[in-house]
């Protein structure tokens, strides 16, 4: 079983993030914190990365970089929340379920008002 949070806006479709590390966070940095439209995590994340590239190479610079990526595994998805707190996102539920898919079905078992009309 994995944990989502649920988050919800006025006139938005749902947003499910899942809990734990983050490997895209960890691999791609700033490109993943932008394609989830945590802008000032990427903003953040870009600053830190071109300070780590001023310090030189080496194995002193390596483990800085290995470090760096760990961090925004480990917080990029709490990095995704803040954004969508920022963005008037309500944290609406805690979700336990197998797959994203298994997810939203019980967010929309638990909240049938959050569903379009004109849908079954």
């Amino acid at each position: 079983m994995r944990i989502y949070t649920a988050h919800l806006r006025e006139g938005r479709p749902p947003v499910l993030v899942r809990e734990g590390f983050s490997w895209g966070a960890a691999l791609f940095g700033p490109l993943w914190l932008a394609l989830h439209r945590a802008w000032i995590g990427c903003a953040l994340a870009l600053a830190i990365g071109i300070v780590l590239a001023t310090l030189g190479r080496g194995a002193d610079a390596r483990v800085l970089w290995l470090g760096f990526a760990w961090l925004l595994g480990l917080f990029g998805r709490d990095l995704q929340r803040w954004s969508l707190a920022r963005r008037r996102y309500a944290l609406a539920h805690v979700l336990a379920a197998r797959d994203a898919d298994a997810a939203f079905a019980r967010l929309l078992a638990a909240r049938p008002d959050i569903v379009p009309a004109g849908l079954p």
